[in-house]
């Protein structure tokens, strides 16, 4: 989310009828702003954009040096599952 307080720069973005006419309805249902909607779902995009690049950099790595066996790490997962109430 944008910080309180951080300038802003208007930006114009085209929309077709049905995709505005969502938004709208939408903007209305929740009683906030298209451009509030706009920026949230800009801002999660990214998120989610950035996050899975992370991802996908970790299973590079994996790939290129995968992970060790190592008895001792086993044997603590086990345990530590085997404490889990469920």
């Amino acid at each position: 989310m944008v910080p309180y307080g951080m300038a802003r720069t208007q930006t114009l973005v085209q929309l077709n009828d049905k995709l505005l006419a969502l938004l709208d309805e939408e903007a209305s249902r929740q009683q906030r702003s298209r451009s509030a909607l706009i920026r949230e779902a800009i801002e999660r995009y990214l998120s989610n954009s950035f996050e899975a690049e992370i991802d996908r950099r970790i299973v590079e790595g994996y790939t290129r040096v995968p992970q060790q066996d190592d008895p001792w790490i086993e044997a603590a997962a086990r345990a530590s599952i085997a404490q889990e109430p469920w």
